[in-house]
């Protein structure tokens, strides 16, 4: 499950490669799924200070996409997460979910990373489908250079705006 990434050339000089994992819900760890845990509360429910009950059921239905790094001691670091969807799991287009990143790795490449690990995932899982997020607002523009449009209004949850953003069909092969 797990693999080392390529150097990305598009990634920032000094940045970490990343050990990618994806994994059903009952083949993670105990120390993968507390990570992926402990990362989603740390930026979701403490940093973007918004109590929500992050544990929605939906983790038995995703891929989950974990990529690992180190921290400045060498350390293992869970540096970047995503939840991926196969069509009709969580919409009836394939999806990605709890993009998120560590604090500490923010501004190094490792966002971009995530997001094009997920969408060639997703696209493994279904290939050419479209793919459809929910994204905070804030985040639209960024979304947008990843090939996502915005596919509806703008939209509360838990407090915090966010668009649907679709990602059309891609040509197979």
């Amino acid at each position: 499950m797990l693999r080392a990434m390529s150097p990305d050339p598009a990634a920032p000089s000094g940045a970490s490669p990343l050990r990618w994992q994806r994994a059903r819900f009952p083949e993670l760890t105990p120390d993968a799924l507390y990570a992926a845990l402990q990362l989603r509360q740390l930026v979701f429910v403490v940093e973007q200070t918004c109590p929500f009950l992050d544990a929605d059921g939906a983790d038995a239905r995703a891929w989950h996409l974990l990529g690992w790094t180190h921290d400045a001691s060498g350390a293992p670091l869970l540096g970047a997460y995503a939840r991926l969807f196969a069509p009709g799991d969580m919409y009836a287009e394939a999806s990605i979910g709890r993009v998120v990143t560590h604090p500490s790795v923010r501004r190094s490449g490792l966002g971009r990373a995530l997001m094009r690990e997920a969408l060639a995932r997703v696209d493994a899982l279904a290939p050419g489908a479209p793919v459809r997020i929910g994204a905070q607002r804030y985040l639209e523009h960024w979304y947008g250079t990843l090939g996502f449009v915005r596919d509806g209004a703008e939209y509360l949850e838990d407090g915090i705006p966010h668009v649907e953003m679709r990602r059309a069909e891609r040509p197979i092969g």
